[in-house]
């Protein structure tokens, strides 16, 4: 008897042409942090650095990727304790796991559990992997990686079982008892604001780069920054569409809006960039990609392609201003994560309240002001937002401060000057950067 028959012998009817493309989604979106965000924030940071930034990224990997399996899947979709989090001992280690586990979204079509738990892994993935773009330059590999187990622990698996995993911010929510039902279709709070406000709160902990604001900080590969900008924005379509569950009109609605919001933020940049300051550059461009992405990520499935382009130009020219406000307000945030992802996943959010349309909505939810549906959207996607900023924020503070109150997070001033490759790695991402020919 094959798998098929001992499903369908279950009760459960697999569908393949569904798991195929989830299955091709988690891939896609796996591809979003290993290579495409290790390239794109190895390219932002100088020659000495890049090595430990790609490291920061495969780190996270490495970490979540193993205690997603262990308690974080089911933190994340078992049984709600108190609308914060799943009962992480149902299904620690996943070996109560069936194909139609009440805890598989995707039960309904005709995708296995297993699908769903790598599916949602690479989401947890990349979600810790942003955090890191704020750090650059200066943090250890190793309380890195043990923030990685602590925030995703306390931080993104409680905040994903808040809003996809039947906690407080679901259908039976307060928001959505307040006014509506929260609609954030792929991830605007768990991921985009949830990374971007620990990225700011961790900038504003840590403390600046040595020189931030003096000294020029350039890219040190512009090339790299095009290249994984271009590969993140192949696999959002995996971390969209794919989050329509199956291979339906709703998944094509979303691969379609992803496409062209990210394309409208790009031209939002550029054009904000020559009015600001005289030149369109390869670096904005490549950073309006990843801000229309962002921004479009929480209403793939539930705006028009007309909504999809107000959102995506819109986030292009607010992404763009907010990344200077670093220096007007002294944060480092080294590569733009409060920028892009915290401001852009406001701007997402927020917008879904504006446009999101009758068609495939969530239960509870309601059509954004613009299609007619009043101001209940609005202000429950405003309300859902600003809880996300508060729980991400508080919580991250209390793990950030243990970590510098105990094992500390930076390098020393020396080994940041020389090079935190070489400090924490022994080597270096080109032979000739020990005969000072770069920085």
């Amino acid at each position: 008897m094959d798998s098929a028959q001992l499903l369908a012998q279950a009760g459960f009817q697999l569908d393949t042409g569904n798991t195929a493309w989830i299955l091709t989604s988690a891939t896609l979106v796996l591809l979003m942090t290993v290579p495409a965000l290790a390239f794109f924030y190895g390219g932002l940071v100088r020659t000495k650095s890049v090595l430990n930034m790609m490291m920061l990224s495969f780190g996270a990997a490495g970490v979540v990727g193993v205690i997603w399996v262990l308690w974080g899947y089911s933190m994340s979709f078992g049984s709600d304790v108190g609308g914060l989090f799943g009962n992480p001992a149902e299904l620690f280690g996943l070996t109560k796991l069936t194909a139609d586990s009440p805890t598989n979204a995707l039960a309904g079509s005709g995708v296995p559990a297993w699908v769903w738990v790598g599916f949602q892994a690479t989401f947890a993935v990349i979600t810790v992997a942003l955090v890191s773009g704020a750090l650059a330059d200066r943090v250890r590999f190793g309380p890195w990686l043990i923030f990685t187990a602590v925030w995703s622990t306390l931080v993104y698996f409680p905040m994903c079982h808040m809003v996809w995993g039947g906690g407080m911010l679901g259908g039976e929510g307060w928001v959505a008892k307040l006014f509506a039902t929260p609609l954030d279709f792929a991830g605007g709070t768990v991921v985009h604001i949830n990374a971007g406000t620990a990225g700011l709160v961790l900038a504003l902990l840590i403390g600046k780069r040595h020189g931030f604001g003096k000294i020029p900080m350039r890219p040190h590969n512009v090339p790299f920054v095009m290249l994984g900008a271009a590969l993140l924005w192949i696999g959002w379509f995996g971390f969209n569409a794919g989050s329509a569950g199956a291979a339906n009109d709703q998944a094509g609605l979303a691969w379609v809006n992803t496409f062209v919001a990210t394309a409208a933020a790009a031209l939002g940049w550029a054009l904000t960039e020559r009015i600001k300051d005289g030149k369109a550059t390869s670096v904005g461009v490549a950073s309006g990609i990843v801000a229309g992405l962002v921004a479009i990520t929480p209403g793939a499935g539930f705006v028009s392609p007309l909504g999809a382009i107000a959102i995506g130009f819109t986030a292009g020219v607010l992404c763009t201003l907010a990344v200077g406000l670093k220096f007007k307000w002294g944060y480092d945030d080294s590569l733009d994560v409060v920028g892009v992802h915290l401001v852009g996943g406001l701007v997402g959010t927020v917008m879904v309240g504006l446009f999101a349309t009758e068609a495939n909505l969530w239960e509870g939810a309601r059509a954004g002001l613009f299609y007619g549906g009043g101001l209940s959207q609005l202000l429950s996607q405003v309300a859902a937002a600003a809880f996300a900023v508060v729980f991400s924020g508080l919580v991250t503070a209390a793990i950030g401060v243990v970590i510098k109150q105990t094992i500390t997070w930076r390098v020393t001033q020396g080994e940041e000057v020389s090079g935190i490759d070489l400090a924490q790695h022994g080597e270096t991402a080109y032979e000739t950067l020990a005969s000072g020919r770069f920085n």
